[in-house]
């Protein structure tokens, strides 16, 4: 197994038997284990203490134990997760079964393509498959504030005028991957399979590929079936051959796929939109995807936008970007939850951190634990507080600057007013 087939294969056997899947840093220490990373390595990457790490990895062992009856541990997580898929698998062999919702099948997956399948053919309600969904690397839905124009906008784009790719992008803590879950909930039934996938540990498109062809594959088995052991050899080795294969998946179906943390993918300390070298074959999938004519649609959630999509949108183009900004006036519930005083001040407050859901979350509490709610007296203060959780947030965005980009921000930091990109320049002292 790959990591990534790690982490489906454990979060749905934590679901299967909790009803719960794993969370973000539970998913980033199970894969870091895995591939041999220290507590001290999973600590720095996802920005928290080591202590806190090993609490949350003693619980997962626990968990994990509970789940495949036998003691799991740091150093014999992998024997103890590969055991358990041998006996799955062979314990029921002859038979399909489902574990939450990944499909186990007997004779595996790719199969031939289908015949040709027109969305727009009418069919009975009766007779309409159910849309399968693969959700395994979904995290838990939450509340979403103020973002009913922007679901709109996106429903429209994606439902009526079916558009290849939609970009959802914007800063961290901006709500993308709220706004994503909830816009899933009403559009997935306009679709016949789903499939999230995040890119946070930058997998190879080699893997991402064989993912996506599998479970797509795996909702319309061939009949009759491929003989035993023939899935491996129908899944091209090429990744060219593999983005055709999908390619002619996504014409023949009409499939959903949402990539998340699409920015992991994408190189640190250049300029926008470029990949890092590992990474730079996306970019002919994320072109094929755009520029082809086909019934899918991909959506990306990146904090700033690949190469191609900038390239590609346009008013009549097939792919749309939307660029979420702060929130305004809902944003005042985070403040009624938290029992905050001085209401008057709450715009201000609001205006000072952009309307960043996340960011006013982190600072509603600071004002509830250490100024007794008062948000006039918080205030007071001209430095505008971070705190240690709130620039963990900001600290991989801002590395991810070029020099001359933090240079820009040092100089815009440092304007009183609004000022022109000419007199910046000059301020800052770089050429035009």
């Amino acid at each position: 197994m790959d990591v990534q087939e790690v982490l489906r294969f454990a979060d749905e056997m934590v679901f299967a038997k909790t009803g719960e899947h794993l969370d973000d840093l539970q998913k980033a220490i199970l894969l870091g284990v895995w591939e041999g990373q220290k507590y001290s390595q999973i600590a720095e990457t996802s920005y928290c203490s080591e202590g806190h790490v090993r609490n949350i990895a003693s619980k997962l062992w626990k968990r994990l134990s509970n789940v495949l009856d036998e003691e799991v541990t740091q150093s014999n997580l992998r024997s103890a997760l590969e055991r358990r898929q041998v006996f799955i698998v062979s314990s029921n062999f002859g038979n399909d079964f489902v574990i939450g919702n990944l499909n186990v099948c007997k004779d595996s997956q790719p199969p031939e393509i289908p015949k040709d399948r027109s969305p727009s053919t009418p069919t009975s309600d009766t007779s309409k498959p159910q849309t399968r969904l693969d959700l395994a690397d979904a995290p838990h839905i939450s509340s979403l504030s103020d973002r009913t124009s922007e679901l709109a906008t996106l429903e429209k784009s994606i439902v009526q005028d079916k558009c290849n790719i939609a970009a959802i992008l914007g800063i961290s803590g901006i709500g993308k991957t709220a706004l994503s879950l909830h816009l899933l909930q009403k559009i997935q039934h306009n679709f016949e399979c789903v499939i999230w996938r995040s890119l946070r540990h930058s997998p190879p498109l080699e893997t991402t590929l064989k993912n996506l062809i599998q479970f797509i594959a795996n909702q319309y088995p061939p009949n009759p079936p491929l003989p035993r052991g023939g899935e491996e050899g129908f899944l091209p080795s090429s990744i060219p051959d593999r983005i055709s294969l999908l390619m002619e998946y996504l014409r023949k179906n009409r499939c959903l796929i949402i990539l998340d943390d699409v920015q992991t993918i994408l190189s640190s300390r250049q300029l926008a939109g470029n990949y890092r070298p590992e990474c730079e074959n996306y970019s002919i999938l994320f072109r094929q995807i755009g520029e082809t004519t086909h019934n899918s649609c991909l959506i990306l959630n990146s904090w700033e936008p690949p190469r191609e999509i900038t390239a590609l949108k346009g008013e009549n183009s097939p792919v749309c970007t939307l660029q979420l900004k702060g929130i305004s006036a809902t944003a005042t519930e985070i403040f009624r939850q938290k029992s905050l005083l001085n209401p008057e001040q709450w715009e201000n407050l609001i205006n000072a951190y952009e309307g960043n859901p996340l960011w006013l979350k982190i600072v509603a509490t600071t004002i509830q634990e250490l100024f007794r709610g008062r948000v006039a007296e918080f205030l007071k203060y001209d430095m505008l507080f971070l705190g240690e959780e709130l620039a963990a947030t900001l600290h991989p965005q801002i590395n991810r600057l070029s020099e001359l980009e933090k240079k820009l921000i040092s100089q815009l930091s440092r304007e009183a007013n609004p000022v022109s990109i000419e007199q910046l320049l000059k301020d800052a002292e770089l050429s035009p």
